[in-house]
């Protein structure tokens, strides 16, 4: 028996299921669909909401974290805002729908509801893994979305934005995206709340890379100071595709960013960067796994962290490389800054190596700003406080700079350069 389905049933865990009764008759879907959001919600419903128990959940413990669910739509007036890179094709889910959009020639638009309705989306609604939350919260709720299939040898000339945008209230969609062969092109996935609402939301994007793609998809994740987002992206990648993936989280009052990919394509490479902006007293936990399952990959992944206040990070990321996939070459590192007495950061690297022809390595270094650093720059007349400012900026220009695109790099550091100068 699982030791959470003998606790009492907390105030949050009691809402969801009460949302879920009365959105039930709404919720599209055929038989098979309803039976399994009728199956995710009373998984909740019986083992309840993480605790430190669940080793993937030991450093969230959600069941405490969660204390308030809100209860259906937000009456804030939201639209759809300006692309982070001006000239971006953007298609808009707006308070948990999906709005008409044009797209560039090369690319298909579908409604994630129509998919629910024809029942063609239960083969997508799968769990990660036994303490898949995210899952089953997003399979029990979710009601659009937006599936994107790019046909093969396509170049995208502007980026695509993807705008999840909520009022208050509760939202959860899901982005089945296919990337064909040989596409290359950037794609920006952005969640926004507008209005003073508390809002809960849940987003899965699966994501496949064909063969030969090129492909940067970008995770920005904006929200309010009182919101809770959980997000989760499962990504295939092809043979000899290259992604290039860059999640930034400033924002949210308790977060969730889940990342599960399978290099499954041999040649693959992965190159994952992350900026985490922790402030006041929120809560921030990525979490990733990563399956080598053929030879001949690559993958590095880097996250920089810089927390204020009484802020509280979790990285958790896990390279798991099978005994068939030789030649693979993965390093993992996680790098934070700790900017107050009060604030903390929690960081598990793991390597689960089956191979023995691999190059694989971890890291995590946890500091202040370096002292002699500072010493330097304030001998040169610079003042204390924007000494600070210019050294946790230089921490993080370091990784976004990597990307290969200017205008996606200016729109980057100005967002986090306006979030540092309101916290720092």
């Amino acid at each position: 028996m699982n030791m959470q389905s003998m606790r009492p049933i907390t105030a949050a865990e009691q809402a969801l299921v009460d949302n879920f009764v009365d959105r039930l008759g709404s919720l599209p879907g055929d038989g098979a669909i309803t039976a399994l959001r009728d199956g995710f919600i009373d998984d909740i419903k019986q083992n309840g909401l993480p605790t430190r128990r669940v080793e993937a959940w030991h450093y969230t413990d959600l069941r405490n974290l969660l204390k308030k669910v809100p209860d259906g739509g937000g009456q804030a007036d939201v639209s759809a805002v300006s692309p982070l890179v001006p000239g971006s094709d953007i298609v808009s889910v707006i308070d948990g729908r999906a709005l008409n959009s044009d797209a560039p020639e090369g690319v298909s638009l579908g409604y994630y509801r129509d998919a629910l309705s024809e029942g063609i989306a239960a083969q997508r609604m799968v769990l990660q893994n036994a303490d898949d939350l995210i899952g089953r919260l997003n399979g029990a709720f979710a009601n659009d979305g937006i599936s994107l299939d790019v046909e093969d040898e396509v170049a995208l000339s502007d980026p695509m934005e993807i705008q999840v945008i909520q009022g208050g209230g509760q939202s959860h969609s899901r982005f089945p995206v296919v990337i064909g062969k040989g596409v290359s092109g950037t794609f920006i996935e952005r969640h926004i709340s507008q209005g003073d609402e508390s809002t809960l939301a849940s987003t899965i994007t699966d994501l496949h890379v064909g063969d030969d793609a090129h492909v940067v998809w970008v995770i920005s994740q904006e929200r309010g100071l009182s919101d809770t987002h959980f997000g989760q992206i499962n990504i295939q990648l092809g043979a000899n595709a290259k992604l290039t993936l860059f999640v930034a989280n400033a924002g949210g009052k308790l977060v969730r960013q889940e990342m599960h990919i399978n290099a499954g394509g041999e040649n693959s490479e992965l190159v994952l960067r992350g900026v985490n902006l922790l402030g006041g007293d929120s809560h921030t936990d990525v979490t990733m796994t990563l399956d080598h399952l053929v030879p001949n990959c690559v993958s590095t992944e880097t996250f920089r962290n810089v927390v204020f206040d009484r802020a509280h990070g979790v990285f958790q990321g896990q390279i798991r490389v099978a005994q068939v996939a030789q030649k693979t070459d993965a390093k993992m590192a996680c790098n934070t800054l700790l900017l107050s007495d009060h604030c903390d950061f929690s960081s598990k690297p793991e390597l689960e190596i089956f191979a023995d022809d691999v190059q694989c390595g971890h890291g995590a270094t946890v500091t202040d700003i370096d002292e002699n650093h500072l010493f330097y720059m304030k001998a040169r007349g610079i003042r204390e406080r924007k000494a600070r400012a210019m050294l946790v900026k230089a921490f993080i220009a370091e990784i976004v700079e990597e990307l290969d695109n200017e205008a996606l790099i200016e729109a980057l550091e100005n967002r986090f350069e306006n979030w540092l100068d309101a916290h720092g």
